[in-house]
């Protein structure tokens, strides 16, 4: 599915006259991966909350393949963003009481999969993350670069068309950010899913296809730049 941003105008307060952002467009198709940057407060995390409905934009249109996020109502965002996003953030998020398998079986399961079949998919997907004989573990008995694995693998499970990343290096050194991310993006790309990645840093902005500066005025091309250093 294609994603394509028209004209997206953000304000915390709609009557003042400095918006957040505007004028940001975008049309990205499946494969692609794009790192967002910019300074902070500009509404890089916000504009990832407006793809995904979590905050509405002032004006302007998003579309993910047929669908026009902009007008769906909440349930409606809601019932589509469980099928079609994929979600990797900082904090990892993983959820203590369950196994690592049930993590990742989590998004099938809330789809209504089978548990065979969600847990048959699940363990496939930790095995191409690596972890395929910790499929029994605790998330306690990881480290922060097993854990976002283990994030990334939940984000894919459910094969969806758009996987939005929000700082997901942060809380790694920079070997494993750089390990990391280069699974993110691999398997990304080989499931034909749009990725958009948040980040501070310029050398994990380099592993992805495309650099993009978010600016109070829309979207700036970045020369995409290579590093020795992982991010």
């Amino acid at each position: 599915m294609t994603l394509s941003l028209d004209q997206l105008t953000k304000a915390f307060d709609p009557r003042l006259g400095h918006p957040l952002f505007q004028g940001v467009s975008l049309r990205l198709e499946p494969g692609q991966s794009v790192a967002l940057v910019g300074e902070s407060g500009v509404g890089k995390s916000t504009l990832l909350n407006c793809i995904a409905g979590l905050e509405r934009v002032d004006h302007g249109r998003i579309t993910l393949g047929p669908d026009e996020l902009t007008a769906l109502d909440d349930d409606r965002f809601a019932d589509l963003r469980k099928r079609q996003f994929g979600f990797v953030f900082q904090a990892f998020h993983l959820l203590p009481h369950l196994t690592l398998l049930q993590n990742v079986a989590l998004p099938l399961w809330l789809l209504k999969q089978s548990d065979r079949v969600a847990r048959t998919r699940a363990q496939a997907m930790l095995k191409r993350v690596g972890l395929g004989d910790r499929v029994h573990d605790w998330p306690r008995h990881l480290s922060g670069g097993e854990m976002q694995r283990v994030a990334i693998a939940r984000a894919l499970v459910h094969e969806p068309a758009l996987v939005l990343c929000d700082e997901p290096t942060g809380n790694l050194d920079p070997e494993r950010a750089g390990q990391v991310l280069e699974l993110l993006f691999e398997r990304t790309q080989a499931a034909g899913a749009i990725t958009l990645l948040v980040t501070h840093s310029r050398i994990a902005a380099a592993k992805a296809q495309r650099t993009l500066r978010l600016t109070t005025d829309g979207l700036i091309d970045e020369p995409q730049t290579r590093v020795n250093s992982d991010a």
